[in-house]
């Protein structure tokens, strides 16, 4: 009985290991807790698990996500659903698999003592706006407040390109930036400013906010029951790792740290970020809410003269994959 044990063992350890699926994902933006799930999944070992071999691409300001996974350079992508919706209707099919974000953390903060409390004060300033498909939900906001955004006049703001920084508020060049409650907001704060000197307008709050850093695909790979398959086990490896960063936030922005090539980020300020993104993921399964997916189109759709869409998309987003990974 031994020898045959011992045989048996000889032979288990002889069979050549399963390889792993590969997976590569493209973020939105540089390493931050922004992305601290994906990077929580691959450091424990949730993706190892789900026989995933997971590689995870850093973007940047000269990366756009929708470009990278149209040219086969990634097989899922992290994008705002306004970017995915507007190259979808260019003719790049990205579709939504899960939607790890339920909430928005997009806001624009406004110095206090310009005496802007309301949104009908913004007209007449000048207001830094983030472009490169980020300045969708911004435009829609102003149509439906029924200010023009090519002047600053008694019915109209001016509207400053802003870069991925808080300067322009800061130097004054601006009476009012855009921010994330979980990034640049902080940022403003860390420069000395007190929460008494600023005044904030959350989009989630004026019934504009549009979904942020869903996850999407290639319309064509969900033809194949194997990708969809791996992507299931994606998903459920990812929100597994986001519920660990939530419940280990400390932990969770050293994790994203040991990943920051570039050393330009602080435990402190991933901390933070680690926290308020938090509280935009909640308790959420990864599921779509098609009533959010309905908000967002309607929010797109309503930009007067030059909308971001100009229809209503079919067959933008599936519950296939997270029906999939919520299965198990």
């Amino acid at each position: 009985m031994k020898t045959l044990l011992a045989a048996t063992a000889l032979g288990a350890l002889a069979l050549p290991a399963l390889a792993q699926d590969a997976v590569t994902l493209q973020l939105k933006w540089v390493t931050q807790a922004q992305f601290a799930g994906y990077y929580v999944a691959l450091d424990q070992g949730f993706y190892e698990e789900e026989n995933l071999d997971v590689t995870i691409l850093p973007g940047g300001p000269d990366i756009a996500p929708t470009q990278v996974i149209a040219g086969g350079g990634a097989d899922v992508v992290v994008e705002w659903m306004p970017a995915a919706l507007a190259a979808r209707e260019q003719g790049v099919p990205l579709v939504n698999v899960a939607q790890p974000f339920q909430g928005s953390g997009m806001q624009l903060t406004c110095w206090a003592d310009t005496g802007i409390t309301a949104p009908e004060d913004l007209k007449n300033r000048t207001l830094g706006v983030w472009f490169f498909g980020n300045e969708y939900p911004f435009l829609s906001w102003m149509s439906q407040l029924g200010i023009a955004t090519d002047g600053k006049d008694e019915d109209g703001v001016e509207v400053l390109k802003q870069g991925f920084n808080v300067d322009p508020l800061l130097q004054r060049q601006a009476d009012c930036i855009s921010t994330m409650t979980y990034n640049e907001y902080n940022q403003v704060l860390e420069a000395g400013v007190t929460p008494e000197e600023l005044v904030n307008f959350k989009y989630e709050e004026q019934g504009v906010a549009t979904l942020e850093d869903g996850l999407y695909v290639l319309e064509e790979n969900l033809q194949d029951p194997a990708f969809v398959d791996k992507m299931a086990r994606f998903v459920r490896a990812s929100m597994k790792g986001w519920q660990w960063a939530e419940g280990n936030p400390e932990e969770a922005a050293q994790i994203v740290l040991d990943n920051d090539e570039t050393g330009a980020q602080t435990i402190e300020h991933q901390v933070s970020m680690m926290t308020e993104v938090s509280k935009l993921i909640g308790e959420s399964t990864g599921e779509l809410d098609p009533a959010a997916y309905e908000r967002t189109v309607a929010t797109l759709m309503a930009g007067g003269s030059d909308p971001v869409i100009t229809a209503a998309p079919e067959g933008a987003w599936t519950h296939a994959v997270t029906d999939a990974a919520l299965a198990q």
